[in-house]
């Protein structure tokens, strides 16, 4: 690391603490050459990942999107914001780990579903009807059937 005083890159972490608000480590150092102590952010690098819609255009993920998707499913149902928010990150990490830069729309619609079922399935079988497009009642309560 640079020291932004001497430009040296001879420095010694003092202390290194986790900010929890933004998923970094927060490192206090010292400059070996000339002994100021500086501050630095590490954090980790993330891949963009591309969602592949159903009429084949690209577009960047965006968890808001989901969440806006899984507040409507759930209103005026007993499913918390928290509760929401953590399927929220839970799908993200999962895209993430699976170190895929490209996903299909289907893939995180079917993991919205799979992890909103347990907690309410008024809220999942709403999100399933916008999510699965039914074209007429009978494809509805075929559906319905299943679960």
């Amino acid at each position: 690391m640079k020291c932004p005083y001497c430009t040296s890159e001879n420095s010694k972490v003092l202390d290194s603490r986790s900010n929890e608000d933004t998923n970094a480590i927060r490192r206090r150092r010292e400059c070996l050459n000339c002994g100021k102590r500086f501050t630095t952010y590490e954090t980790v690098e993330s891949t963009p990942i591309l969602v592949i819609k159903k009429d084949g255009s690209r577009q960047s993920f965006d968890v808001e999107k989901i969440k806006r998707g899984l507040i409507k499913a759930c209103e005026k149902r007993p499913v918390s914001l928290d509760q929401i928010q953590q399927i929220c990150i839970e799908i993200e990490k999962e895209l993430q780990n699976s170190l895929e830069q490209e996903v299909k729309s289907e893939i995180i619609g079917e993991k919205v579903m799979e992890k909103l079922k347990p907690f309410d399935e008024v809220s999942y079988v709403r999100f399933a009807s916008v999510y699965r497009q039914f074209k007429d009642v009978t494809n509805f309560i075929k559906f319905l059937n299943d679960i």
